[in-house]
């Protein structure tokens, strides 16, 4: 599967990167790290529709992604238009690195979210370190034990957490850790085929977990992938999303800043 060859990929990066600058290190410069984080939860939680805006240049499922205008003419329309912004720093499948995520915190003040496979304390510090204001934890790859510690370490260093989840039971796992922000991907990792009645199912599903137990503190809801078209804006407007992660639609047009404005408006009635 596509998922289990992206984790042993990242495995092995770890390593390289362990050997680099090592752990104890690593841990040691986000600790002392004085930048106070920007709240990518205050950000995606007003009022409205909230857009967290990719940066990528590539995916398993698309390929290299001909970006049609630059990383700082990109940022520079984000910073117009979106909430949020997500870097994608995996090497092996997305083309990513964490100099990218560095370039864009060098030039925007929005919240960013370090998008990758995380699966070790490592890269909660890096997130840290390079600037990011939240992370993204896949409850897929991630056992209980250490989803909760990768959660809990990220709020001790200040930083948010967006917990990916792709069914039933792992929205059991995200509820059951009290997770501010829960997202749905609507792109299946095991196969990469898409399907947007993903979020309303899972939105269905954990309205009525939190009813059933008493929960009246509903996360912040966030749909991801798959969201191309204005037909798609309208009908997660339904499934109550709070927040839409944009990636291809983004980085395939030269002009995301008009695209996000449309999509706020048919989302807000405007």
């Amino acid at each position: 599967m596509i998922l289990d060859d992206i984790v042993a990929d990242k495995r092995m990066r770890l390593m390289e990167h362990k050997r680099k600058i090592s752990e104890e290190e690593m841990k040691q410069m986000a600790l002392k790290s004085e930048r106070s984080s920007i709240s990518f939860y205050e950000a995606l939680k007003k009022p409205g529709l909230s857009i967290i805006g990719e940066f990528k240049k590539a995916s398993p499922s698309m390929g290299v992604i001909d970006g049609k205008i630059d990383l700082v003419n990109r940022i520079d329309q984000y910073n117009a238009s979106v909430d949020a912004i997500s870097v994608l720093t995996e090497e092996d499948h997305f083309n990513g690195n964490a100099d990218y995520l560095k370039q864009v915190r060098a030039i925007s003040e929005l919240p960013i979210i370090r998008k990758d496979f995380i699966i070790d304390e490592y890269q909660v510090y890096e997130a840290k370190v390079i600037g990011a204001d939240s992370i993204l934890l896949i409850a897929a790859i991630l056992s209980d034990t250490k989803m909760k510690k990768l959660y809990d370490l990220a709020y001790s260093l200040g930083l948010d957490v967006l917990l990916e989840v792709h069914d039933e039971i792992e929205m059991d796992r995200a509820l059951n850790l009290n997770a501010k922000i829960i997202g749905v991907n609507n792109r299946n990792l095991k196969n990469f085929t898409i399907d947007l009645k993903n979020t309303e199912k899972l939105s269905v599903y954990m309205d009525k977990r939190l009813k059933e137990g008493g929960n009246t503190d509903r996360p912040v809801f966030v749909s991801e992938s798959g969201v191309t078209e204005d037909e798609h804006i309208s009908f997660l407007k339904k499934c109550n999303v709070d927040a839409l992660l944009i990636g291809r639609a983004f980085m395939e047009s030269e002009k995301p800043l008009e695209v996000a404005h449309k999509w706020k408006g048919i989302f807000n009635g405007n």
